[in-house]
């Protein structure tokens, strides 16, 4: 999807050794040849499909999409770990493969024409379509391919080394045949996560410093090319007329606009009043009290400016206060448990959010991964050998986040709680402070932020932990900074969120494993050491049929939360969109939700909005009250984290995120995302 794709993205120079040279051992079995590739079960789209169901493959081309992007940027390369990648990386660069939006991983091919795979999946061959070219021409080749892989593996962002670890090597077969072949051990998602690679020109950076930030637009081979840069500011995007996968059926009734444009505003309060005044066409609204009273101006009550609510079916990850167990006043479970009870969503929802959300009391909440009541005998039989490393509450209790009623009263009880739990573990409130009993040293931490707008959010929470006896501060640093501290573990509190999907698998690796925790630039912000974790997450990746993965997400899904190393935040299933009435959209919204890359211009709805939005713009200023939109905050952490990417290095990202989301995550191709909302 798109607005994964918008946010920014997740490579170096050429390396010196052959990649034409051919394996040395015995080739590997022939198999025959497919159009596409499932995680677990059948493909949806047989040899010779069309489209995509949840497109109009007779959608009009043409007009501009607007958008907008929030803080700024410094870079067009978003495959390395220096710099804010650009947005809009996703629509110039290709992968392999592309995965649909109505099945929970299926991917279908893209550059490759044809993908081999064998039973046992230790291997993976792709065959590339002979008509792909980049923009400059030149064909995709193989070499291309292998050179791309071995780059982004030593001098791109550390993420795909931990992504890709469990990959062999790359070896060109031909000009347009390429093999991946797997390490031992049991992955069945590696031929779906190596489809996900993006393919750049080794021509092209045999003279440039891969590893350099630059705002001269790269080479890609994808439906668009960057038209236009004013750094820091904008980005825009033009449709390559000649663009050589426009007729493939993944593509067919996608990338309508002519022109996608990418406009940088200081934060989503003037984001907001920037759409209000018809600066931009389209934005997805994270703050529920914008979505409950900013909307009522004269282009909404006469639906020229419309706002939609769409339902979708993905898992919507998790958000929350993240604690840095690496820091000594963290690494004390009890301790995380504790300071939980402090958080009263209950009045955070009702005052700040309208009653908008629900309370995440899981990483894999709207899906059935989330983990319910007790486990079942499934999920017993991965959990019951690792019992004694395990507490008991895994085995024994349903997760269940402290909550409250939203009074007063409510609160104190989980405040003495709280109290209760740090007395066991060695803190007492010594003349109005909390003291570690054996060293004598007072609680203090810092709670990191990019957004200011989410100070509104964070500010009570504090307080809560102020009459605890705690000094918990809040720090808003500019992106630059924040991403930099975000990515060297700087912090001891952060706001974020892990995207999830339907299909979880190697990006979990970059979440919680013991590894990740030490590579910069991971996702592993918590700092999870935990070999139980570990052994869970390679039964996720291993999973041999749906069943399996259920379980084996569910397990870990239940040993992270007793773990303690979040305080869960909320969560909506669904998409806020706010956007001008210009735009035809697909009847059908599939099972990831909605795809803007398959929304287009409509010549009819944009005549009566050109006839009559600067009239309804005029109109909103005449009215009582028209000052502006005061600074409500954001509800979500999107504007500080943005990792939306779900399966794999977010593209983007994984922005504050290489995305996001693989963003989250990483390497997830258009539009298979997660995250709160």
């Amino acid at each position: 999807m798109i607005a994964g794709a918008l946010t920014a993205a997740l490579a170096s120079p050429f390396l010196s050794l052959p990649t034409r040279a051919l394996a040395q051992n015995t080739p590997a079995p022939s198999v025959a040849p497919a159009h596409g590739i499932a995680m677990h079960g059948d493909l949806k789209y047989r040899p010779g499909f069309s489209h995509f169901d949840y497109v109009n493959p007779e959608a009009p081309k043409g007009g501009t999409l607007r958008m907008a992007g929030i803080r700024t940027f410094d870079t067009l390369n978003p495959y390395t770990l220096r710099g804010v990648p650009a947005s809009g990386s996703d629509f110039v660069f290709e992968t392999l493969m592309v995965s649909s939006a109505d099945e929970p991983f299926t991917e279908y091919g893209l550059l490759a024409e044809s993908i081999e795979v064998p039973e046992d999946r230790s291997w993976v061959v792709f065959n590339l379509r002979p008509e792909a070219r980049f923009h400059d021409g030149t064909p995709v080749t193989a070499d291309d391919v292998v050179w791309t892989f071995d780059t982004l593996r030593t001098k791109g962002h550390p993420r795909f080394r931990l992504y890709w670890g469990a990959v062999d090597k790359a070896i060109a077969e031909g000009p347009r045949r390429v093999r991946f072949t797997f390490k031992g051990g049991v992955n069945r998602e590696l031929p779906l996560i190596v489809g996900q690679l993006p393919v750049l020109p080794r021509h092209y950076w045999a003279d440039k410093d891969f590893e350099k930030t630059t705002m001269t637009p790269p080479l890609g081979s994808g439906p668009y090319r960057v038209a236009g840069v004013d750094p820091g500011r904008a980005v825009t995007l033009e449709r390559v007329n000649d663009y050589w996968g426009r007729d493939l059926a993944v593509n067919r009734g996608r990338y309508n606009f002519d022109r996608i444009r990418i406009d940088y505003y200081r934060d989503s309060t003037v984001a907001l009043e920037a759409l209000k005044a018809g600066n931009y066409d389209f934005r997805e609204e994270h703050v529920s009290k914008f979505w409950a009273a900013s909307y009522d101006v004269p282009a909404v009550r006469e639906g020229f400016l419309r706002k939609l609510f769409l339902e979708h079916h993905q898992p919507t990850g998790m958000q929350a206060y993240v604690f840095n167990t690496r820091k000594d006043i963290f690494s004390d479970r009890r301790v995380r448990a504790a300071l939980a009870y402090a958080f009263d969503f209950a009045w955070t929802n009702e005052v700040l959010f309208f009653g908008a959300y629900a309370r995440t009391e899981s990483y894999f909440s709207n899906s059935d991964l989330a983990a319910e009541g007790l486990p079942s005998p499934d999920e017993l039989a991965i959990l019951e050998p690792y019992r004694d490393r395990l507490p008991d509450e895994v085995f024994t209790s349903a997760y269940k986040a402290p909550a409250t009623d939203g009074t007063h009263l409510s609160l104190r009880r989980n405040l003495l709680k709280a109290l209760d739990i740090l007395r066991e573990a060695g803190w007492v409130v010594q003349d109005g402070r909390l003291v570690n009993s054996a060293t004598g040293r007072p609680m203090r931490f810092e709670v990191l932020l990019a957004n200011p707008s989410f100070e509104r959010i964070v500010l009570p929470f504090l307080g809560n932990l102020k009459r605890l006896g705690i000094n918990a501060t809040v720090r808003t640093v500019d992106a630059s900074q924040y991403i930099n501290r975000r990515k060297t573990f700087d912090f001891d509190m952060i706001v974020h969120v892990w995207g999830q999907s339907l299909s979880p698998g190697n990006e979990q690796r970059d979440y919680w494993q013991s590894d990740s925790a030490r590579i910069e630039g991971s996702y592993n912000l918590a700092g999870i050491r935990d070999p139980v974790v570990d052994k869970l997450i390679d039964g996720v990746v291993a999973a041999k049929d749906r069943r399996s993965l259920v379980a084996y997400t569910r397990a870990l899904d239940r040993v992270l939360l007793w773990g303690h190393y979040v305080i869960p935040h909320w969560h909506i299933k669904g998409d806020r969109l706010a956007f001008w009435d210009k735009f035809g959209r697909p009847g059908v919204t599939p099972l990831m939700g909605f795809q803007i890359d398959a929304w287009w211009v409509d010549p009819a709805r944009e005549a009566r909005l050109n006839a009559r939005q600067k009239e309804v713009i005029a109109a909103a200023a005449t009215e009582p009250g028209a000052a502006g939109t005061k600074d409500a905050g954001n509800d979500t952490a999107k504007g500080a984290t943005a990792p939306r990417g779900d399966h794999g290095l977010p593209w983007g990202w994984i922005v504050a995120g290489v995305g996001a989301v693989l963003a989250v995550v990483l390497l997830l191709r258009r539009r298979r995302r997660g995250g709160a909302a």
